[in-house]
């Protein structure tokens, strides 16, 4: 162009511009160039940022999840384990018993009945003065003539402890003395006495007295319910105190006439003080060198094992070198990547409907990576159910996107889904191999979900199918060592369950499901085909006529779905809700006039266009407004797609053409008479575009013959096809010509001719004309 500058033409056409040096150049790509590249892009833009987002987090749990002991006490291991960084260890089993050792050597504490020790010295030091006046053994109480056993010898005896009213100096030192002795020989009862003479290996009791606490010897302690040894012992306490022979039946009956412990057990005590002699012991510390084996395939792990390699994994990461830690993780993660490159690719190319949406684009990323959290999470926090926690995640997701988009998507994304599961918890080609064959049962039992039962039947053979392949595999991986077969099946149990929890955990969701992805399952669909369902009923009610023709519709419109291989259920369901709007105007429609006065003859034909066009847009307000689900719209706002509205068109040509006297300005638009559309996007509206326009059309014929009817119907199919109907949709030109034939078939059967049987009166004529033929 003139005028252009020679950088306003290499920036318009593209072209290479040359060099001083004559060689060619090109512009360089600035970032602001590829930021608006992505921008022109934005679903590519969000699906890289979804992608690296995903291989960012799926790498850091891959990282954690592989340096993280994923193994169980008991467990038969599959490989061997070494030490890969020198460190010192605690040995626990070695501490733990020193410590146990400290524990059973520490005293036992028992606490004295102070109350019952000093009712027992005062009843005794006071005796001489309380029985000082008593004449006869008459005059004492029975309470204290049974509780010191006393008679006239013992009385008297008693009372010559008295001097000037009070009890002698020589007594109340001798109740002093005994009184001691009660504190440092505790009295217990036979249960506690036989704990205390066998439990632990210490050779002391600890005695406390409030805040006093006396050391004895073990072997001092008596048992109260032992009346011969107790006696024995009081008898000799009795006398090391000082009680003069005469007196010591009272304080020998005192102690054994009701006998009472005068310690307890203090078990919170006694454990306090155990472990306050546990901390005390110093752990025990030993090297582990490089190298060292942790544990050996074939072995049954310990419990020594485990905290052996819990501590080689915990030193490797604190004390291995920066690199070692970086390269790994970053080697995780680019292995990662690949797979998750992997899917992106298969989306971009086999996903449109995955493709094209930035949401579902983010719930299948947030489903996915919660599914491999819960995969590597559940490994690590219960190892002996690794089974399911590896299996069951994949084989959910293949379930889910089985359910929102189809079986080969499932089969495609799910299989990488496990790659990434094996990749971040350093899974075997077996485990992999018992993935790959969950997914495919779950996948092959849900091509479609028309009841409950399939999602039983789902779960079923999934866990029939993930024990049967943990069996195979961990029999080809393990070695034949005592136990292996009942680890084998306690594994196949677990990954059996796994499938059925599949099952249940995805017809708990199923609705969720639906809203969340918009989509709606055969099980769904069957209950909208329900005539009591309330938009039915009220089609009933409201426009009989076009319930019926909807019936029709929907019968004729699912077997040509059927025979294309499309989604017939979904394309009959879709029939019946798809003129659900004529209930607002029931009364304009042809259908339901029942031969009455047709109310478009007052109207002018710009009106009647509005009334009829208008039914599109109230069956799509109606269908939200009563919940209707989201893959059912289409049917209702496309059925008519764009079409050509051409009664009302020819009507208003015409009373343009005598009102204008034929000014062609005047004529009507016929853009202005097409319904809005949009035009069918699925081959399922298309078909029942067709087997809408049909129905309605040969309920005029004078006689519908077969080949009427099919005739017909080409020409229905070629005129919708010529008008670009069918251009935003995947209907080939042979599935539109056995669709064709389908509706023929099925219009025919509906509307076939009927014999004419003749009339009583045509009857008489015709044998009165036979008659008189044969006369003549």
């Amino acid at each position: 162009m003139a005028g252009e500058s020679d950088k306003q033409v290499h920036k318009r056409t593209g072209a290479v511009k040359p060099s001083r040096a004559g060689k060619p150049v090109r512009d360089r790509v600035s970032m602001q160039d590829l930021v608006s590249w992505f921008v022109a892009r934005p679903m590519l833009g969000w699906g890289v940022t979804i992608g690296i987002g995903f291989a960012i987090l799926a790498g850091l749990l891959a990282a954690w999840a592989r340096e993280q002991p994923r193994v169980s006490v008991g467990q038969i291991l599959s490989h061997t384990r070494v030490v890969r960084i020198e460190f010192r260890l605690e040995d626990e089993e070695a501490t733990e018993r020193l410590r146990e050792m400290a524990r059973q050597r520490t005293a036992r504490v028992y606490v004295g009945d102070e109350p019952y020790l000093q009712e027992i010295a005062v009843s005794l030091e006071n005796l001489p003065k309380t029985l000082v006046s008593v004449k006869s053994l008459d005059e004492v109480a029975h309470e204290i003539r049974a509780q010191f056993h006393l008679t006239e010898a013992t009385l008297a005896a008693i009372q010559a402890q008295v001097v000037d009213d009070q009890p002698s100096p020589q007594w109340r030192d001798a109740v002093r003395k005994f009184r001691r002795w009660l504190e440092t020989t505790p009295l217990l009862d036979d249960q506690t006495w036989q704990r205390a003479t066998q439990e632990g290996g210490h050779y002391e009791i600890a005695l406390r007295l409030g805040v006093r606490e006396i050391r004895v010897a073990r072997g001092e302690v008596l048992n109260v319910d032992s009346t011969e040894s107790l006696t024995e012992h009081v008898t000799r306490a009795a006398t090391a105190a000082g009680f003069d022979q005469a007196v010591q039946p009272i304080v020998i009956a005192r102690i054994t006439s009701a006998p009472r412990p005068t310690f307890r057990f203090d078990a919170s005590a006694t454990a306090a003080s155990q472990e306050a002699s546990a901390e005390a012991v110093d752990p025990v510390i030993v090297l582990s060198p490089k190298g060292q084996t942790i544990f050996k395939r074939g072995q049954r792990l310990t419990a020594a094992q485990l905290n052996l390699y819990k501590a080689e994994l915990a030193n490797f990461r604190t004390q291995a070198s920066a690199w070692q830690i970086w390269l790994r993780l970053f080697s995780i993660i680019g292995a990662l990547s690949v797979v998750i490159g992997a899917a992106m690719g298969y989306i971009a190319l086999m996903c449109p409907r995955l493709r094209k949406n930035a949401s579902r684009m983010g719930w299948f990323a947030g489903i996915a990576i919660i599914l491999l959290a819960f995969a590597a999470i559940g490994s690590v926090i219960a190892p002996q159910a690794q089974a399911l926690t590896t299996t069951a995640p994949t084989v959910f997701l293949a379930a889910i996107l089985t359910i929102v988009y189809n079986q080969r998507t499932a089969i495609a994304l799910s299989a990488l889904h496990g790659i990434l599961v094996c990749l971040a918890l350093d899974a075997t080609i077996g485990t992999y191999a018992i993935i790959v064959a969950g997914v495919g049962a779950a996948v092959w039992q849900l091509k479609e979900i028309r009841d409950r039962n399939a999602l039983f039947r789902m779960g079923v053979l999934a866990a029939g199918v993930l024990a049967g392949t943990t069996m195979l595999a961990e029999l080809t991986e393990l070695p034949m060592v005592a136990g292996v077969l009942k680890q084998v099946f306690i594994d196949a149990a677990w990954a059996g369950f796994g499938g059925v929890a599949v099952g249940a955990v995805t017809l708990f969701i199923l609705r969720p499901i639906e809203r969340a992805f918009d989509i709606t399952t055969g099980m769904t669909l069957i209950e909208l085909r329900d005539p009591k369902q309330p938009l039915l009923k009220m089609l009933q009610q409201r426009a009989p006529g076009s319930y019926n023709h909807s019936l029709n519709v929907a019968s004729i419109a699912e077997a040509a779905a059927d025979r294309i291989g499309a989604d017939s259920l979904l394309t009959y369901v879709g029939a019946l809700y798809h003129d659900i709007g004529k209930m607002n105007k029931p009364e304009y429609f042809v259908e339901n006039q029942f031969n009455g006065p047709n109310k478009h003859d007052k109207l002018s034909p710009a009106m009647s266009l509005l009334v009829i066009v208008g039914h599109v847009k109230d069956g799509l307000e109606i269908a939200r407004q009563y919940g209707l689900s989201r893959s059912l719209h289409h049917f209702i706002e496309a059925h008519h797609g764009t079409t050509l509205v051409e009664y009302f068109y020819d009507r208003a040509k015409k009373q343009a053409a005598d009102q204008s006297e034929g000014d062609e300005t005047q004529m009507p638009e016929e853009l202005a008479y097409r319904y809005p559309g949009p035009k069918p996007q699925t081959r399922e509206v298309a078909i029942l575009m067709l087997a809408d326009a049909v129905e309605s059309a040969t309920r005029s014929m004078a006689e519908p013959t077969p080949s009427r009817i099919d005739a017909f119907v080409h020409a229905i199919a070629n005129k919708r096809l010529m008008d670009g109907q069918f251009d935003d949709c995947a209907l080939t030109f042979r599935e539109l010509q056995t669709i064709a034939e389908s509706i023929s078939q099925s219009v025919a059967a509906i509307y076939h001719g009927r014999i004419a049987y003749p009339s009583s009166t045509e009857t008489s004529s015709e044998k009165s004309r036979q008659q008189r033929a044969g006369t003549g």
